[in-house]
Formats: C-alpha cells, structure tokens, sequence
C-alpha cells in the first residue's frame, strides 16, 4: 500500500513538473525566435535609409542621385527615441507610433500641420536644388500662389471664395521671404486643395515621394518615405507624417503588422491604419 501510494505521488509529481517546464520551453523558444530574427530598426543611425533595414526577400528601388526621392530617402533623423513635440513646445499625447523624427522645425505658429509638413519639405527640396520658379500651391479656392509672383511683391487679396493678387510689398528673394510665403500656403491650402490639385497615382505605380491622402475639413495625408521591392515585384513603403496640432513629423509604425514594421503594403481602396489615423479607402497622389 505505502509502495502504491509513493509511485502515485512520484508520478504526481513528475506531471506537475512537465506542466511547469512547458512555460519555460515556450519561454525560450519565444527568446530564441527573437535573437534569430534580425531587427529592421537601426537604432544609432540618423537619416531615414539608414535607420531602417531592407526586409528579408526585399532590395531597396534604385533611383537618381538628385532626385526627390534619394533626398527624402536620406532625410536626416533626430537620434532615436526622440519624442513627438507639439508646435507649443509640450509634448504630444501618444508616443507609441513612431521610430524616427524628421530633422524639420516646427514654427510656434501652429500653421505647419499634416498637408503643410509635406508641402514645406517638398519646397526645400525645390529651393535647395534650384528650382525655385516651380514652388507653387493652389488654395483650396482653387486659386494658383506661386512663390516667384510672392518674390516679386504680389500679395492675395481674399474676399470668400474670390482671390485676387496684387503688388503691394517690394521685391524680395530672401529665404526668410520664402518661410513667409510657405506661411501663407499653410493658411489656405491643405488637404482638400491638395487632391483637388495634384495627379492621382494607382497603387502599382507608387514611387517615393508620392502620397496617401484623405481630402477634407478634416483629412490627412501621409508621405512616402522609401520604397523596396522582392523578385515578384512586390513592393513595401516607409511612410512619415506631420499632424494636428502642429508638430514634430515622425516616420510612423506599422501597427498592424509588427512582422514588416515599419514597412507598409498599400494597396488601391484599401483601409489603411496608419499611426493614430485610418485612411478608410486608399487614394493617392503626386506633386507636378
């Protein structure tokens, strides 16, 4: 009887033991997936190539030195984990969707918010290679500011929906006078001017630099950021964003694939979460 009992209490016992190992078995099979799969994130880089790894299967698209696409490719990075900094100075309420700033002041006006922050970069881009005579936005009245007629003295004259421009300051070329310029077009352009004005992309054709958009009072854009692709052609974008309130613009998580984050599929249509912002049906555009 006492022999019974004893091997019932061994065999007890080596049961409970298996039922306490096996955690510890999950334990570490979850560490080992985890130091054998390479991290995407770079953390002690600083431009938005570099900070970011290529996805395994996937090489990055090659494209002109010069362009607007290899500038915003190597767009330089604050050091990682900076945080998100309202144009107040305070800091943004959520902190958790992103894995890079942008090295883009936020002006103390609060004008430079989610359309404005793409609008800005993409005029430096112009400004810095030379080709100031192409910076230029529609209002969402429709109406045309470019900043050669803002140079030359020409200032609008807004009465609703009627717009009429008229020389009333003097000459000036200044980049000072520019930053004034982009003040005005974060006043009255925006999203809905946005994709009324520029060209509508399919999905199969998107390149860095083009955007996904929600037009609207309110909507949101996001910009591409880079661009891979695999040997079926399929194609993986990085994608930051400014926001409202104004603030720091930030390279965004993908939330909803941890696997590929940052990394986005986009697809024509799509619902797309990005950050804090879902796009409900996928459009998108591309600056002239």
């Amino acid at each position: 009887m006492k022999k019974g009992l004893l091997i019932l209490l061994l065999l007890s016992a080596v049961i409970v033991l298996a039922f306490q190992l096996k955690p510890v078995k999950d334990s570490i099979e979850t560490i080992s997936a985890i130091i054998e799969t390479p991290s995407l994130i770079n953390k002690d880089s600083l431009t938005i190539k570099s900070r970011v790894n290529t996805p395994e299967g996937y090489k990055r698209v090659d494209y002109a030195k010069g362009s607007f696409k290899e500038y915003l490719r190597n767009y330089k990075l604050k050091p990682f984990g900076s945080k998100i900094i309202n144009y107040d100075d305070s800091e943004y309420f959520w902190q958790g969707g992103h894995i890079g700033i942008l090295q883009i002041p936020v002006p103390k006006n609060g004008l430079q918010q989610c359309a404005d922050a793409l609008i800005r970069i993409r005029s430096e881009y112009l400004w810095d290679t030379n080709r100031k005579d192409e910076i230029g936005f529609k209002f969402t009245s429709g109406h045309y500011c470019s900043w050669t007629k803002y140079a030359e003295g020409y200032r609008p004259k807004i009465n609703g929906n009627k717009v009429t421009f008229h020389k009333t300051a003097s000459a000036n070329t200044s980049k000072d006078n520019f930053y004034r310029y982009l003040n005005l077009i974060y006043m009255y352009s925006g999203t809905l001017s946005l994709y009324n004005e520029l060209k509508a992309i399919g999905a199969k054709d998107l390149e860095i630099g083009d955007m996904l958009i929600k037009g609207g009072s309110p909507g949101h854009i996001v910009m591409l950021a880079d661009e891979v692709v695999n040997v079926k052609g399929e194609k993986l974008f990085l994608l930051f964003q400014g926001n409202t309130p104004a603030q720091s613009v930030h390279l965004v998580k993908n939330l909803e694939d941890s696997n590929s984050s940052p990394w986005y599929q986009l697809k024509d249509d799509a619902v797309i979460p990005v950050s804090n912002y879902t796009f409900g049906s996928a459009k998108f555009v591309r600056f002239r």
